[in-house]
């Protein structure tokens, strides 16, 4: 079953993660400052945009559990374990 995706962003990867990442990525989002949560990442062109901030989708596991926590423009802090991997800024909810 393929899910609809909750957001469409812009990724912005930083340090190694930059020239690492792949279809079906799944780091942990930061949606608010005491909620960490995870989710799949789906990218438009990710073959031509190598190297460079990436447009595509985002499907949460659990958005019901932190209603109103994402809108338009916001900005979210990517993370593997306690490292930061990027950002992403929602450009639709």
């Amino acid at each position: 079953m393929k899910l609809r995706p909750d957001v469409e962003a812009l990724f912005e990867f930083i340090g190694q993660r930059k020239e690492n990442f792949f279809e079906g990525y799944r780091p942990a989002h930061l949606v608010k400052e005491d909620c960490l949560t995870t989710e799949v990442h789906s990218y438009y062109e990710i073959n031509e945009n190598a190297n460079c901030d990436l447009k595509g989708t985002i499907t949460f596991i659990s958005p019901d559990e932190y209603p109103e926590c994402l809108w338009i423009g916001k900005k979210i802090k990517m993370y593997e374990g306690k490292n930061m991997v990027g950002l992403l800024l929602s450009l639709s909810n």
